[in-house]
């Protein structure tokens, strides 16, 4: 169990500001935001790289908030392995043991087995200048596990590998994380590795943390305008609510049910809007019609960027769909927007 109460970090040009987290134990906690948001800060403040300007950090109820980093049982993995390249990969996992107290069969044990999981026993006497970028990650994630942490932190560890390899040690980390009684907390701007690994996050944006809850609610409910767009709600309105109405620049869209107080936003998925050459039926809600700005090639699919009035609307269509309606730039579209899609924070 960690927890972190109004943690403030002070450094040159960066403040993080008053962040308070409670993470349970065994959790696989994500940290999410864009480059620069401080969630690197933050894990290295929590293992002790950083001193702490106020706020206090918890394990397990035991204050380490200004303990040495040896001192608190914390692994940590970094994106570029912090490996050294004068040892051995055999010599590099067992590094943080020399640090405890005692050295005994069980730890043996244990760095062979990691070193059998991760598929690098082979690897033993090999110098790290002779690794591919796959085999120095596993030798990282074996070091940082080798001292049994309460608490493994993880920066960023899939950004550097290839699709294959970043494929491979994800299914490595679940399995891991699921076969030990170790708490995960990983560093990522990647919303895909969360939902994959994760099962709590937090979003993290200039020092602020904007959201914290599992990784299906702050998808499906952002709680800010810069939450729904990390997590890919690119249609982001202000509005004005009445009832089961929300009202953009003078279009009224309909709800799935009346809004509660305090409410400011809509966000929609653009996978969740429809758009088509011909009418929809009447029993559709929520029926616009509009006129295409843009089309952009993503490969497997085309965002369309589409006006209504002077409002611009964002939508995923297949590029099959694109072609048999022979949909292009300045032609006139009916657009749908279901009820159920609209998210009103």
């Amino acid at each position: 169990m960690i927890e972190i109460e109004k943690l403030r970090i002070e450094l040159p040009n960066f403040i993080l500001q008053d962040a308070s987290l409670f993470i349970e134990k065994n959790d696989f906690f994500i940290f999410l935001g864009p480059t620069g948001a401080g969630k690197t800060i933050l894990i290295e403040a929590i293992a002790g790289m950083i001193p702490v300007t106020s706020g206090c950090i918890k394990i397990n109820g035991k204050d380490i908030t200004r303990l040495s980093p040896g001192q608190r049982g914390i692994g940590i993995m970094y994106q570029d392995y912090a490996l050294f390249p004068h040892l051995t990969v055999h010599e590099n996992i067992n590094f943080g043991l020399r640090y405890q107290k005692s050295k005994n069969k069980k730890s043996a044990q244990w760095v062979e087995s990691l070193m059998e999981q991760l598929g690098i026993q082979h690897l033993a006497k090999r110098s790290i200048n002779n690794l591919s970028g796959g085999e120095k990650q596993r030798t990282a994630l074996a070091r940082a596990l080798a001292v049994r942490p309460a608490l493994l932190l993880l920066d960023e560890p899939l950004s550097a590998l290839d699709p294959c390899f970043r494929e491979e040690i994800r299914n490595i980390l679940k399995k891991l994380h699921k076969e030990s009684n170790i708490t995960f907390m990983m560093v990522t701007h990647d919303f895909s590795e969360a939902l994959s690994l994760g099962t709590r996050a937090a979003i993290i944006n200039h020092g602020i943390i904007e959201q914290v809850g599992s990784v299906s609610e702050i998808f499906k409910r952002p709680a800010t305008p810069f939450a729904a767009e990390f997590v890919g709600m690119k249609n982001i309105f202000p509005s004005a609510f009445k009832n089961s109405t929300a009202i953009v620049d003078k279009i009224k869209v309909k709800l799935e049910a009346p809004t509660k107080t305090g409410k400011h936003y809509i966000a929609i998925r653009p996978e969740d809007i429809m758009i088509r050459n011909k009418k929809f039926s009447e029993n559709e809600t929520n029926i616009f019609q509009g006129k295409i700005a843009t089309i952009a090639d993503h490969g497997p699919y085309c965002e369309v960027l589409a006006i209504i009035g002077k409002t611009a609307l964002s939508a995923f269509l297949s590029k099959g769909d694109l072609i048999s309606m022979d949909l292009s730039q300045k032609k006139d579209v009916y657009i749908a927007i279901p009820p159920a899609a609209i998210h009103t924070f």
